[in-house]
């Protein structure tokens, strides 16, 4: 027999979603005839599944031993440690200052990323135990591409994971970024378009009419800082501060490329000759892209001290190369 505790991270999330990832290699009708024949309890008496377990619950499991280790997964190697820059830490989220080079997450099976790299921190810190990350697993809440630096939100908790997912998901927690464009930016505009996938090279191009498969995207940019020709490049840069207005695979990279101002080092919608200057300059090798800010909406419980709360993410040092003193 085992008992199951159930702890504020695992809370909200219905029984039988908690036992399928507990037994996570048993089929469901095998954990729905368990429930039937009362050989797994809740409190101590009979469920079918759909009860919404609370902080304090416990799970009995009448099985042997040997029944629960085969429909067990064994647990994943766990991931080299990784020091993070943690700038905000609570019993639901983290907000991470990823750099550049690092996966948000996996995109191959023996790849590691920011993921495992917050499991590890938070196994090490006893945030979380082995034994809970068999129900609940922490993840991230947004993506960055992998040299793009700057704020990613984790969920520590169920109810962070899924505070969070809701207001990324209806666009009511703003996101601003700083990225270096070439060219000089005058005005500020919002600029709007139509994103077309290219799965097998991923890769997106951005259209002005739309149609079948394209996403309506729009970028409102706001220019900071000219940098003007010399030493950064013949046609000069322009500091910009952009909202996401839509939040698209690339949407940024590709929206002001589509304008006539790639970001620099943008390998993959950059200029060849402001990227080749650019890494003789200042050896900067990816593009000029970092996720500096969020500003959380009204939120409810367990979450709403977080209302109306920003949080900021300092630049990276290749940010600094160009910028020299800036603070933002």
């Amino acid at each position: 027999m085992r008992a199951i505790a159930v702890t504020d991270r695992e809370a909200g999330q219905r029984l039988d979603k908690l036992l399928g990832k507990y037994l996570d290699l048993a089929p469901k009708g095998f954990i729905y005839k368990m429930l039937r024949k009362k050989n797994i309890t809740l409190n101590g008496k009979k469920c079918d599944g759909s009860e919404k377990v609370l902080a304090g619950d416990e799970i009995k499991v009448f099985l042997a031993d040997e029944t629960i280790e085969k429909f067990s997964k064994a647990q994943n190697k766990p991931a080299k440690k990784v020091r993070l820059d943690i700038l905000y830490e609570d019993d639901h989220i983290l907000l991470i200052n990823k750099p550049a080079g690092m996966l948000s997450q996996k995109a191959k099976e023996d790849d590691e990323s920011l993921v495992e790299y917050v499991t590890g921190y938070l196994l090490d810190t006893g945030a979380v135990t082995p034994r809970q990350l068999k129900t609940f697993r922490p993840g991230v809440c947004n993506r960055l591409d992998r040299n793009t630096s700057g704020l990613v939100v984790a969920g520590k908790s169920l109810a962070g994971l899924q505070g969070m997912a809701r207001v990324f998901k209806d666009r009511s927690l703003h996101k601003y970024y700083w990225c270096i464009v070439s060219g000089r930016v005058r005005e500020t505009r919002t600029i709007e378009g139509f994103l077309q996938k290219d799965v097998h090279n991923n890769q997106v191009s951005i259209c002005q009419k739309g149609g079948p498969g394209l996403m309506a995207v729009a970028t409102r940019y706001e220019p900071v800082r000219y940098l003007p020709p010399g030493d950064k490049g013949k046609k000069g840069y322009t500091l910009l501060k952009v909202t996401l207005i839509t939040g698209r695979t690339h949407q940024i990279r590709a929206h002001l490329a589509s304008i006539g101002h790639p970001l620099v080092g943008d390998p993959k919608y950059g200029d060849i000759q402001v990227n080749e200057e650019a890494k003789k300059s200042f050896g900067i090798r990816r593009q000029m892209l970092h996720a500096f800010s969020v500003e959380f909406p009204s939120l409810q419980e367990p979450l709403a001290y977080l209302s109306g709360k920003c949080f900021t993410a300092p630049v990276p040092e290749d940010f600094a190369a160009i910028l020299g003193d800036f603070a933002g």
